[in-house]
């Protein structure tokens, strides 16, 4: 988990039901982290991070915001999901290179057989009256 102390929150008044109380509690949860000076994002996780994140970063601070429940607390609580899991994915090892390989004799076969069956059946459908 994160640390409380990298994790600045924001409330404020959300949008969609709640009837009268959405207009006098901030409901709306906005989690701020600060990705370029975390203490916990190191190395090439925090390289693996920026990098990713790019275009969600706003001077190196990833914003997560939740405003679906109407109580505050659940709405913590699902930006911080939230963040763990963007900060999961951005700092994931890449993937294994894709090694190239090349069609079986029975592939090309199998194709090659298609081939022959559709332009036979092309070849039927022409008239005769040539």
């Amino acid at each position: 988990m994160i640390p409380e102390s990298e994790l600045k929150w924001r409330f404020s008044r959300s949008g969609g039901p709640g009837g009268q109380g959405v207009n006098t509690t901030d409901s709306r949860v906005e989690l701020l982290f600060d990705v370029e000076g975390s203490a916990i994002l190191r190395g090439v996780y925090r390289e693996r991070a920026l990098d990713r994140l790019a275009d969600r970063l706003v001077g190196g601070v990833l914003s997560v915001t939740a405003s679906e429940q109407r109580s505050q607390y659940q709405n913590r609580m699902a930006a911080e999901r939230r963040l763990v899991e963007i900060l999961k994915t951005a700092t994931a090892p890449p993937p294994r290179a894709r090694v190239a390989t090349k069609p079986t004799a029975g592939s090309k076969q199998r194709r090659i057989d298609e081939k022959k069956r559709r332009g036979e059946i092309k070849r039927q459908r022409r008239s005769t009256e040539d």
